[in-house]
């Protein structure tokens, strides 16, 4: 298995495209449609936000999944189409258009959308761009179809990965979004993932939501999760290797490779979090089940003080403790060690529960760099778990203090 470039059209028979048609009113160089298309009806699979609140392209979009397929992916950024009028009429004229001028099926279509929430969605806007839209689809599209995806992210999310399956090389593609509104609660983002692998949609469900509780779930930015996102997968089979329809060696493989590729783009979520100028990685090892680490770790990169702390370059690892002790998981503190790490070096700060005398000037110059590692051991058994975070800056506040007008 190796990181490839391509995002959605690394792997065989999808093309892709983005474009700029007016949904946002604010800035004409960002794109703000994204189509994705596969040459063959995929099997589909799907996980969602788990807020009770859900804009209406999931539920449009669920409706089209109850049979498992697909074929299109069709999303537009700017506007959430999120508690706002004529909701899911319009996520459903989003389909029909896109329907109509490719000729096929409305129900094989994914529809989705991000921005702000409440505002009526400018369908006729919308409609009036797909025939240019689907005339600048291309095999080599993923990087227009990743830019037009992007809120108030800064940096596009796109990778891919191949491997073997049979005998067959395989690819997994994906792109994402995700800036700020991200917490732990399915993964609050979009990511729009594809395969030439053949394999069941069953299989794929559960491939997908198995990686997704070790990516997208373990991000968090700013503990909100968000009305309107979802990761989906298709798979086209164009690979033409055999069709995985349970959980043997090859399920095996492309689960890996697919639990590879999500962490990837977890990583680069957490990295580009609203006005953030840390990636927060938070290990915890020692613990006496997966679990626990997991609910300890995202305490610790949800907390604001100890988020704050980072941005400040500061080592105050009390901020960590703190959050690990509200954590709700039962550990005991008399056996906890805490150490700082990054690039510049590393530095434990508390042992056994306990500071310890360290070097501060050290303890800045490791947490000046921008990937900061957290690593926490519990002493206490052999699970270990990692999640990803990022600090909190001014910026955030100046980008979500304004983010409507």
């Amino acid at each position: 298995m190796k990181f490839i470039e391509g995002g959605v059209c690394a792997a065989k028979g999808y093309k892709a495209a983005g474009l700029h048609v007016g949904v946002k009113t604010r800035n004409k160089d960002k794109k703000d449609l994204a189509l994705i298309v596969s040459d063959a009806e995929c099997s589909t699979a799907a996980v969602y936000t788990k807020n009770v609140v859900k804009a209406a392209p999931l539920l449009v979009t669920k409706e089209n999944l109850k049979d498992g397929k697909a074929k299109v992916v069709f999303a537009n950024s700017g506007n959430a189409n999120a508690c706002a009028p004529h909701g899911e009429e319009y996520a459903h004229r989003m389909c029909s258009a896109v329907a109509e001028a490719l000729g096929i099926q409305v129900d094989d279509i994914i529809v989705a959308s991000t921005g702000v929430i409440g505002q009526t969605l400018p369908i006729e806007t919308i409609e009036g761009g797909v025939d240019e839209l689907i005339s600048n689809l291309s095999y080599d599209g993923s990087n227009d179809a990743a830019d037009a995806i992007m809120t108030t992210d800064l940096a596009k999310k796109e990778l891919a990965v191949d491997f073997k399956v049979g005998g067959k090389v395989c690819k997994i593609g994906g792109i994402a979004k995700g800036s700020g509104m991200i917490h732990p609660n399915m993964g609050t983002m979009l990511a729009f993932l594809t395969t030439d692998c053949a394999i069941s949609s069953e299989m794929l469900q559960e491939a997908l939501l198995s990686a997704t509780n070790v990516s997208f779930n373990r991000v968090s930015v700013d503990g909100d999760s968000s009305t309107n996102d979802m990761a989906t997968l298709m798979a086209n089979g164009l690979a033409e290797n055999d069709e995985i329809i349970m959980k043997c060696e090859d399920y095996y493989i492309f689960a890996e490779a697919l639990n590879n590729l999500c962490i990837e783009l977890a990583k680069m979520i957490a990295a580009d979090g609203e006005g953030a100028t840390h990636l927060i990685i938070c290990r915890v090892a020692g613990s006496k089940n997966e679990l626990e680490a997991e609910t300890i770790s995202k305490s610790v990169i949800s907390s604001t003080l100890t988020k704050a702390a980072i941005f400040g370059t500061d080592a105050n690892w009390g901020r960590v403790l703190c959050a690990m002790g509200y954590s709700g998981v039962d550990f005991n503190p008399e056996k906890v060690s805490i150490s700082f790490e990054s690039t510049a070096g590393r530095i434990t700060v508390c042992e056994n529960g306990c500071g310890l005398p360290f070097d501060e000037e050290l303890a800045k110059i490791i947490l000046t760099e921008h990937d900061i590692t957290i690593d926490i051991d519990l002493n206490d058994g052999n699970a270990e778990c990692t999640c990803w975070g990022c600090d909190i800056t001014y910026d955030y506040i100046k980008i979500n203090g304004d983010y409507r007008t």
